[in-house]
This record gives C-alpha cells, structure tokens and sequence, in this order.
C-alpha cells in the first residue's frame, strides 16, 4: 500500500481517537442524547440518552486529514473535492436533521421531502461539476467490459445512487458499531480498487474514512458510548456511492455494500407487505432488529454482518481482478 494511504489512514484515526474523548463529554453536557423510539427493541430503551451527532467527530477528521494528505501528494483533484463536497453536504443535512430532534426536541427532525430536496441538490451539483471536466458518463456492468452510455441522463442515476445509499447506511445504523464497521469495510474495499487504478486521490479518501471510522469504533463498539447520528450515516452513504461512481464502479456497491442492500430491502418488503396483505415478514425491520427479537444479541447480530460484509467485499475484489 502506497505510503500516502497508510498517512491517511493513520491520521483520521488518530484525529479520531483524541478529538472524541474530548466531543463525548461536550455532547453530555449540552444535553444532546440520543432518543429511542418507542416501536423499537424494548432493550434499547437504556440507550436513551447517549450522546449523539459523533460523527461530526469523524467528518472533521476525515476532511482535515484528506486535504492535508492530498495537499503533500499533490492529488486535490476535483474528483477529490467532488468527494468531499457530498461527504460535507451529506452530513450537513445530516447534522440539521439530528440538531433539530435532539436540541430543538422536535422528534421528526427535517421532514422527509427536506431532506430530499438537499440530498438531490448535492448530487445534481456534483454531476455538473464532474461533467464540467469531461466525466465519464457511461455506467459499467461489473465483471465485464460491458458499459452503458447514459450522457446527461447520467445525473438522474446519480441522484438516485446518492440519494438511495445514504438513506439506506442510515437505515442500517441501528445497532452499536454496526454501520462503523460495515461501512469501514465497504471503503477500505473501494479503497483497493482505486489503488489499481491508480486513482491516489480517491484511494486517500477511501482509507481515510477507514481509518477514521475505526477511531470511531473503539467508541461506537458495545456498548456505545456515543452514536454517530444521522450527521454521520448519511454523510458515509452519500460518499460511498460517490466513490463508487467515480471509479466506475457503480454497481459493484450492490455487491461491496451487500449489508446496505439487505437492510433496505427488509424495509421495503416489511412495508409493502403490510400494505398488501396485512401481514408482516419479519418480526421488526430493518432485519438487524429481526435477529435481536429472534434471540440473537446485539454484539452477535453486529459480528455476523460486519463477517457478511466483509465476505462479499472480498468476492467482490476477487471476481473483479479475474
């Protein structure tokens, strides 16, 4: 591994591990708890009151770490802006949403079509800027040289990757560590595949967010003692599809962000079967809380998706070097 990925891996970790001891007992006392909702697991209940909004801890580390790293490797490209252009845009939605419920006490946050709105935004604003520097608009078929030419149709895939891989990270952060650690290995996977394209700028952010992520879950791990809010899952999905997308490998994330899938599916079937036929199909979605309320603990619900996870980002790497 290139010495530079190492650095950025190093430095958003360390950031990590010292700025949030110091944020956690900011958070308390600024009161900025975590609240449980009611439908959930009832052993969830004692975490209300965990500090929220960590991963603003992370996004710091992250950005600071990629601009300095990126500056002594000369590779701020605008690919790499582009980058950190959704991860900020991303948590700063994020951030309005958590801010709202936990220090205004308004439960439901930004509504629904707000936080669409800004998610579209960004990533409309983030084809333009790519397509002013002749971006490649054609999406790839994994595991083939196949490609399909999409031109300025492109940005409504875009929107639709962004906006779909946020919302599916955040519905995945429900359980301690879960989606620091998934995710964690979702990027470090991306991040391999950048350094065989030979594309440092992409595989430095890549390993950055590893390695800050990482920092993150010797906090985050169970028992949490501090959740990365929406602040921070929906800054995480956003990025990660862009990385995705800018190594035109878009839809190999089905595969490397195989737990994000899964998560999102339980919801959307759990959802429209209710609605067909009045019945459920799992016990609670999404599916993590399925294998709680099934018998499973929480740290071994946490354990066996990371080992998912980790699995298919592996075949993924594999079945793409063949």
């Amino acid at each position: 591994m290139d010495i530079y990925m190492l650095l950025g891996l190093g430095l958003a970790l360390l950031l990590t591990v010292v700025l949030m001891p110091i944020f956690i007992p900011l958070l308390k006392r600024m009161k900025f708890g975590q609240s449980i909702r009611e439908e959930g697991p009832e052993s969830h209940m004692k975490k209300t009151g965990t500090p929220t909004m960590g991963g603003l801890v992370y996004l710091i580390a992250i950005i600071a770490t990629v601009l300095i790293v990126g500056m002594i490797a000369d590779v701020l490209t605008a690919k790499v802006f582009v980058l950190l252009l959704v991860l900020f845009g991303f948590g700063l939605i994020g951030f309005l949403d958590d801010f709202i419920k936990v220090v205004l006490k308004r439960n439901l946050g930004l509504t629904s079509l707000q936080k669409l709105i800004g998610q579209i935004v960004i990533a409309a604003i983030s084809f333009f800027l790519l397509n002013g520097v002749g971006f490649d608009t054609a999406v790839s078929i994994p595991f083939t040289s196949v490609s399909l030419e999409l031109s300025m149709v492109y940005v409504l895939f875009m929107i639709f990757w962004l906006v779909g891989f946020s919302n599916a990270v955040n519905l995945t952060d429900g359980l301690d560590g879960l989606v620091a650690g998934t995710a964690s290995i979702a990027f470090a996977a991306y991040g391999v595949l950048a350094i065989m394209q030979d594309e440092t700028g992409i595989a430095i952010f890549t390993f950055s967010v590893t390695g800050a992520l990482l920092g993150f879950l010797v906090f985050n791990k169970y028992p949490a003692k501090v959740f990365m809010g929406d602040t921070g899952s929906l800054a995480l999905g956003g990025a990660l599809a862009m990385v995705s997308i800018l190594l035109k490998q878009e839809l190999l994330l089905l595969l490397i962000g195989l737990v994000f899938v899964i998560e999102t599916l339980s919801v959307i079937l759990q959802v429209g079967s209710f609605k067909l036929r009045k019945k459920r199909i799992f016990k609670m979605s999404p599916i993590h809380h399925h294998f709680e309320l099934s018998g499973w603990s929480e740290w071994k619900v946490v354990t066996v998706f990371w080992l998912v996870g980790l699995i298919a980002a592996v075949i993924a790497i594999a079945l793409e070097v063949m």
